[in-house]
């Protein structure tokens, strides 16, 4: 396993942004909107907007943990670089931090 994180910039509001171009397995995320963003941020896939995304808040979180899903013999992960971002405002970030396979 390896640790990952880093922050996203949604410098254009409305253009959704990928958070990680890695195809490593995701086995756990957990996202942040930084408290001194001006408005809501998204989380989702490829199609994340402000009418199609987990929404947040300034200083808000959201945690996945997509091993929890693989209870059998292997840990279920997503990979990397379907997740996404969008803001509401531009200038907006997301920090993030994730558990990747390998």
């Amino acid at each position: 396993m390896r640790l990952d994180a880093g922050i996203t910039n949604v410098s254009s509001a409305g253009t959704r942004v990928q958070v990680n171009n890695s195809p490593m397995g995701v086995r756990w995320v957990q996202f942040k909107a930084l408290a001194a963003n001006g408005n809501l941020t998204y989380v989702g896939v490829d199609d994340v907007s402000a009418s199609l995304g987990y929404e947040l808040s300034a200083g808000n979180t959201v945690e996945l943990n997509f091993s929890e899903l693989g209870r059998g013999s292997a840990s279920a992960s997503v990979p990397a670089n379907v997740l996404y971002v969008d803001a509401a405002s531009s200038g907006d970030k997301i920090s993030w931090l994730m558990i990747l396979d390998g």
